[in-house]
């Protein structure tokens, strides 16, 4: 690399994993996006910051990051609809849809806490088919698509294949959450089924970036996650991560996932079931 040159991203790394042209297009607009996003946090302090609501801050990088993603994408896949947490959605052929989120992990992000992401989800005719999370400054690349399994590339190691943990007892398991803060309603319901996760498993962590969260999971990282209120652009890519690295993802009462439903649970299968019993007081009706 010439000096001088900034590092956007490990576009020049080869894959060991076959990757479709799709998923090409989705890494590398990930990490266009990715260079701003890196120079701004390096100067998080001068960052101009407008509030949307308590608690919920947008900042002018992720309104940046986004238009870098959508300009990407769009130049290549110009059909195509497009979802994201910043901007008007674009309706496209009404068959494929990317589902983005620019900046997922805000409040870390500003606060200098180095542990945000993109996330890049591709919908076709209501079902995602590909996905990718970058973290821009541990350089981790997550990616899957449909029927062809889960992958991380990272500065020591190239398409990894991600499997979810093997664990079974919930004494064992580390568990992922997002907590609810202020002006979020549902406070007094959470409390309850946090109190209950922390009684039964060997610990729980708020880290901030669903995405994240979800390719931690998929990862072996965490052994589940659960989290209320997330939008489509916080899990798009994520889901299909846990899913092709051999996990279940669906709500808390364990009944299948919709895209921006009111709560998620994603777990190896060996601890789904006990996962539901704990959050809701009973097992569900059908195991895996």
């Amino acid at each position: 690399m010439a000096p001088g040159r900034e590092r956007s991203g490990p576009p020049e790394r080869r894959s060991l994993a076959p990757r479709s042209a799709t998923i090409t297009v989705m890494i590398r607009a990930a990490f266009a996006a990715a260079k701003n996003l890196k120079r701004d946090f390096g100067e998080v302090e001068n960052l101009q910051v407008s509030e949307k609501g308590p608690g919920d801050f947008v900042s002018h990088a992720d309104i940046k990051a986004e238009r870098v993603l959508r300009a990407e994408l769009l130049k290549t896949r110009p059909e195509y609809g497009f979802l994201g947490e910043e901007s008007t959605e674009i309706k496209g052929d009404g068959r494929n849809r990317w589902i983005v989120d620019p900046l997922d992990g805000t409040t870390n992000f500003l606060h200098g806490v180095p542990h945000f992401a993109i996330s890049i989800g591709l919908e076709r005719d209501g079902e995602i088919i590909a996905g990718v999370v970058y973290q821009p400054i541990s350089d981790e690349l997550f990616w899957a698509e449909k029927g062809s399994g889960a992958y991380v590339d990272t500065p020591a190691a190239r398409s990894r294949r991600l499997r979810v943990s093997g664990r079974k007892d919930p004494a064992r398991a580390l568990v992922g959450t997002g907590m609810l803060h202020i002006g979020k309603s549902g406070h007094a319901d959470y409390v309850p089924k946090l109190a209950a996760v922390m009684e039964r498993t060997a610990g729980v962590r708020r880290w901030g970036a669903a995405a994240l969260d979800l390719a931690f999971v998929a990862a072996g990282r965490f052994d589940a996650h659960f989290e209320f209120g997330l939008a489509p652009w916080d899990v798009a890519a994520g889901l299909l991560l846990v899913r092709e690295a051999g996990g279940f993802v669906g709500d808390i009462s364990g009944q299948p996932y919709v895209l921006g439903g009111p709560s998620i649970l994603a777990s190896n299968a060996g601890l789904r079931d006990s996962m539901v019993e704990i959050l809701t007081g009973s097992r569900p009706a059908e195991s895996l």
